[in-house]
């Protein structure tokens, strides 16, 4: 695997100078269960990123549920935790990497290229006895400089056209039930936008909760074609990064995100939506 790495591979590696260790343990619905989490033990040397907080910007009347932050605010935060573009970086959750995907694939947006995910997580890290710690680390600031990747990213508008003239793929990452519109428990609207095929992220994990392999996940994405674009979505631009992170291990290289996703699209009044199987 490319971009996931092991717990094994962290414990060998966690106090190389050139590493920095991110936690972004966070819990929708439960904002501050994250950072609690963070202050009662986490993995040495390892600083906090908040999905609300850092990861995100302030809600306004478009742009989903989690919109992306101002790049140039993103940065400074990366700088603060001591991120630049010579380190590597390795980051972990106890969402199944729903979260740390997001951090992955908005420093890939910024133009780093040494991102990592921990498989697994911080339970699993904890019940294999490794070392954890309440100690925050002393971070020395340095600066980091965001080079937008803007092949990566679409909004609104360019997933219209992706629709009218039948340029991309469109993944639907949320599960099946909200995905057909049966049951819809966040966004006020339910269904999904016209065309798009359903993945839901979570089958990309096992039944212990690990990445599955890299011809799994071929597999998975047999159906997927390599010569058109391939627009990934969920409710906010959270959960499909996890698919996101996936494709690009299975080779495919015309990935881009919709950023505000479902919750986005049903800001506007005109936007079709479907419900059902495709």
């Amino acid at each position: 695997m490319k971009y996931i790495v092991s717990m094994k591979w962290l414990l060998a590696r966690m106090f190389e100078p050139d590493l920095v260790i991110v936690d972004c343990r966070f819990t929708l619905g439960q904002p501050e269960t994250g950072r609690q989490g963070y202050k009662e033990g986490h993995i040495p040397r390892a600083v906090y990123l908040d999905l609300d907080k850092d990861l995100s910007s302030p809600l306004s009347s478009h742009g989903g549920r989690h919109p992306l932050p101002d790049m140039n605010v993103f940065a400074g935060k990366l700088g603060h935790a001591g991120i630049d573009k010579e380190k590597r970086v390795v980051i972990y959750d106890d969402q199944s990497g729903m979260v740390a995907s997001r951090l992955w694939w908005m420093l890939k947006y910024t133009g780093h290229q040494n991102v990592y995910i921990m498989d697994q997580g911080f339970s699993a890290w904890k019940n294999a006895s490794y070392p954890v710690t309440a100690e925050t680390p002393v971070v020395i600031p340095v600066r980091y400089e965001p080079e937008i990747q803007q092949t990566m990213l679409v909004d609104v508008e360019d997933v219209i056209q992706a629709i009218n003239n039948g340029s991309a793929y469109l993944i639907d990452s949320r599960e099946q039930r909200r995905y057909e519109g049966v049951e819809e428990p966040i966004d006020p609207v339910a269904g999904h936008i016209p065309g798009a095929v359903n993945y839901f992220w979570k089958e990309l994990l096992n039944e212990q909760g690990r990445w599955i392999s890299i011809e799994e996940i071929l597999q998975r994405f047999h159906d997927v074609p390599k010569d058109k674009d391939v627009i990934v979505y969920c409710g906010s631009g959270v959960s499909a990064c996890p698919n996101v992170l996936a494709l690009e291990e299975a080779g495919f290289t015309n990935v881009k995100l919709y950023g505000g996703s479902w919750s986005d699209w049903i800001s506007y009044e005109d936007n079709p939506i479907a419900t059902g199987e495709e």
